[in-house]
């Protein structure tokens, strides 16, 4: 045993004696992540997989029926957070839903100015965890990213979100989206 040791410190001295002697004497230089021609380091949602199931900005942005609520992330500067690993369960309102509210609410919720608003809002669609619809129950409430809570309910199978009908569940690699008829408000604090 003694020997064996002897011999696996001796391989690994003369290891690390031959690439000490690689380096010729210079000094190695630390190694950049980044060069001249490479492109900008961009989050997560930059990532190129085009073979596993899509997260749900992805899902998003695949959608015809969710370009308000895609550009409304745009603005906020979530979509590389809605990117991130999760799982989030998302309440995502169709083109329509920001359709119903009142004309210029969507576009001035986009100017830059308004980005704490918008964000709000945005926050009161997000779930931190996977919400099942199985193990959901009738006027179970549930505590949103922006701190507000919102309500389900369920009956004869169809659910819904503070009002907002359910018209499509979809699974995403992140987490859950559920897809709703009605733009989410949080409630104005006192």
């Amino acid at each position: 045993m003694k020997n064996n040791f002897l011999i696996t410190g001796a391989v690994g001295i003369a290891f690390i004696l031959s690439l000490a002697s690689c380096n010729d004497g210079k000094k190695a230089e630390p190694q950049s992540a980044t060069t001249e021609n490479s492109a900008p380091v961009s989050g997560q949602s930059a990532v190129q997989d085009d073979q596993s199931q899509k997260d749900v900005v992805k899902v998003a942005v695949g959608s015809k029926d969710h370009t308000t609520l895609v550009t409304a992330l745009k603005a906020a500067e979530y979509v590389d957070v809605l990117s991130n690993a999760g799982p989030f369960t998302v309440f995502a309102p169709t083109n329509e839903a920001f359709n119903k509210l009142p004309a210029g609410t969507v576009e001035g919720l986009l100017k830059p100015e308004s980005k704490k608003a918008l964000r709000n809002i945005l926050e009161y669609h997000v779930f931190v965890g996977v919400l099942k619809q199985e193990n959901m129950h009738d006027g179970q409430t549930f505590n949103q990213v922006n701190g507000d809570n919102i309500t389900v309910g369920l009956k004869d199978g169809k659910l819904t979100v503070n009002g907002a009908n359910v018209l499509a569940t979809i699974p995403a690699s992140n987490g859950i989206i559920y897809v709703i008829d009605a733009v989410l408000l949080p409630p104005t604090k006192k």
